[in-house]
């Protein structure tokens, strides 16, 4: 086994390809997206069912990971993240979007269930775990029934995006801050500049969500 002592693990949950590019469940990607360009890193493809970015060169060592399967199988390449590395679950964070959340809502748990995500719900049969925190960037849900994954699956207008920046850029910040950190942090982070980011006021509030 290959250790990397301390190493945090960034993950992000979307589907692979063009096609996929600057869509609703895709913005865990997106995010990861923006952290590598920030970081100057660039993403390669690996021996496993993922594409990693790695940052080896500060005080505080981290990967960005995302799966090349599709989103119902994102826990095949976390598992063998894990296998390859030595890795704590509390140090691995994973950005997933979510449908119950409004558009540009953000939320922090520490541990928890997939709440009907199939990315999540991947992760948790793979690792045999839901102890791992994640960010959830809420996307609306703004469909009829059956209607879910054609809106999941539909880009963000460039009016959307722009509009999501100071959310979307706050994610990074929170990234960050549990690279160099931990989660507690991110929630301390979090709970300090949360309700700043939106107009509305409570779109980033902490209730019960924290775990």
């Amino acid at each position: 086994m290959e250790e990397k002592a301390g190493i945090k693990v960034v993950f992000g949950i979307g589907n692979p390809g063009r096609k996929y590019e600057n869509t609703k469940h895709n913005i865990g990607f997106s995010i990861l997206d923006r952290i590598a360009e920030k970081n100057k890193i660039e993403f390669r493809a690996s021996k496993g069912e993922y594409e990693i970015a790695e940052s080896m060169d500060s005080a505080f060592p981290f990967f960005l990971v995302k799966p090349v399967t599709y989103v119902n199988l994102s826990g095949i390449a976390a598992l063998d993240i894990f296998e390859k590395y030595s890795i704590d679950i509390s140090d691995f964070l994973v950005i997933v979007d979510d449908i119950n959340l409004e558009l540009g809502k953000i939320r922090i748990r520490k541990f928890g269930s997939d709440g009907g995500h199939n990315g999540l719900k991947s992760l948790i049969y793979h690792l045999q775990s839901d102890q791992f925190p994640r960010i959830r960037f809420g996307i609306g849900n703004d469909f009829e029934d059956g209607e879910m994954a054609d809106y999941v699956l539909s880009k963000f207008s460039e009016q959307t995006l722009e509009e999501l920046n100071p959310q979307i850029d706050f994610c990074i910040e929170l990234a960050e801050n549990f690279i160099q950190g931990n989660i507690q942090s991110v929630l301390n982070l979090f709970s300090k500049k949360g309700s700043t980011i939106s107009e509305n006021k409570d779109t980033n509030t902490l209730g019960e969500n924290i775990k």
